[in-house]
């Protein structure tokens, strides 16, 4: 891993990481698959799964049937089964304690407001395939959805050659509450979510990861459709000082690193000591990481332990870059803590590992990328919730505001809106 101690390679390092969340692909194509979607529905869906996924199905076998979900549960290893049920339960603990009712009461005599908190009625649920399963991003974006109290849950994932889907994400979908689950991915997954298809129902909101042509579709169809956001590549930053272990510390940079090659992992250290040690220990680990190959084309291109002069000074680097997993690997972190302005999810201490967030502790692992940790929020209740402002005025409490509504009215040359209250005088 790259050391960086240098204002010129520090300004290097943060602009490639700039341009990494910018992000790529092909706008054009991913429009053309949309709109193809919108004009041909399953057709188009099939055509889409055949020349990308290699999968050759049917329109009645899109989706995920009873006898698929059964075999997936005698497929899976009951000790999984038993931990994705533990996770499923302390992710919708969390998420209850974001539930926030409706309201609706006086504020002056005569005068009636507040809002109602209503649930979704459907959401589409993207859970990525390709490089990786990831039955956990399945918990994570369901659960929160039910607990919010979506009515009907839609989980669409890419399919093998063979049409079938990883028994665990079957499982997971069940676990976590999806309603129905259909073997589509890409950005034709995406399209028959936003505008429905014969086979696939049109939802009012699609969540979940995925890669950039996913990201690009969810792009495309925001408007007809709402979307939670358009989510990069995985990332890490630590904040470590001297008393932070290397080991520790390796192990975490490596753990996001393994994601993909557009992954990315930095340490912000006052320790040049640290630095080295933790450079070293990268090198000690990573022989022994299955996906070594992705680890070290991340580590090269987006890795770098970039060396600063104080605690303060590693705060507002981290809060420039934005990064959407945060570790303070520090002899006081609930300090730091209070130094940290923006990041999607904060690690405390030397046994809040990152992992700890991605599978278990209970906080949602969807979360922003790319800088987007300055205006964006980990996925949560909120996100599967919209609310309608009510307003109740008696006579007297109207003609109280009658004189300021219509000169407001007037101001922006409004007449009608202004007659509207004068009429009632």
């Amino acid at each position: 891993m790259r050391i960086i101690s240098t204002p010129a390679d520090r300004s290097e390092f943060m602009s490639r990481l700039r341009e990494r969340a910018a992000g790529g692909g092909n706008a054009e194509a991913v429009e053309a698959i949309v709109a193809d979607v919108r004009a041909r529905g399953d057709l188009a869906v099939l055509e889409y799964t055949k020349r990308f996924d290699g999968a050759d199905l049917s329109a009645d076998a899109i989706r995920v049937g009873k006898d698929e979900i059964a075999a997936a549960a005698r497929a899976v290893d009951p000790e999984l089964i038993g931990v994705m049920r533990r996770a499923a339960a302390r992710v919708a603990d969390f998420h209850r304690k974001q539930l926030r009712p409706g309201y609706l009461e006086p504020f002056a005599p005569g005068e009636m407001m507040g809002q109602l908190a209503k649930p979704l009625e459907s959401v589409g649920v993207y859970v990525p395939g390709g490089k990786a399963s990831y039955p956990s991003s399945v918990v994570m974006n369901i659960v929160p959805a039910k607990v919010a109290g979506v009515g009907r849950v839609v989980m669409t994932t890419p399919c093998g050659r063979d049409g079938t889907v990883p028994p665990h994400t079957i499982a997971a979908g069940v676990i976590a509450g999806a309603d129905e689950i259909y073997k589509v991915g890409g950005a034709q997954a995406v399209a028959a979510l936003a505008f429905g298809t014969d086979t696939i129902p049109r939802v009012d909101k699609i969540v979940g990861p995925g890669n950039i042509y996913v990201a690009l579709a969810k792009r495309s169809v925001y408007g007809y459709v709402d979307v939670d956001s358009i989510a990069g590549p995985s990332e890490i930053l630590v904040i470590a000082d001297g008393t932070a272990s290397p080991a520790f510390v390796a192990a975490d940079l490596l753990s996001q690193a393994e994601h993909d090659e557009m992954a990315s992992s930095v340490l912000v250290t006052t320790s040049a000591e640290l630095a080295e040690a933790v450079s070293l220990e990268i090198s000690r680990q990573i022989g022994r990481l299955s996906r070594r190959g992705i680890i070290e084309k991340s580590l090269e291109e987006f890795g770098a332990a970039i060396i600063v002069a104080d605690l303060d000074e590693a705060a507002r680097l981290s809060d420039e870059i934005a990064p959407e997993h945060l570790e303070l690997c520090v002899a006081d972190p609930f300090g730091l803590l209070t130094r940290i302005r923006n990041a999607g999810a904060v690690f405390l201490g030397n046994y809040s590992p990152e992992p700890l967030g991605d599978y278990m502790a209970g906080p949602n692992h969807v979360l922003p990328t790319g800088g987007t940790a300055r205006f964006f929020s980990p996925l949560g209740v909120d996100h599967f919730m919209k609310r309608t402002s009510v307003i109740s005025f008696s006579k007297p409490a109207l003609a109280a505001l009658a004189d300021d509504i219509t000169r407001f009215a007037e101001a922006e040359g409004l007449t009608a809106h202004a007659a509207a209250v004068r009429i009632r005088g």
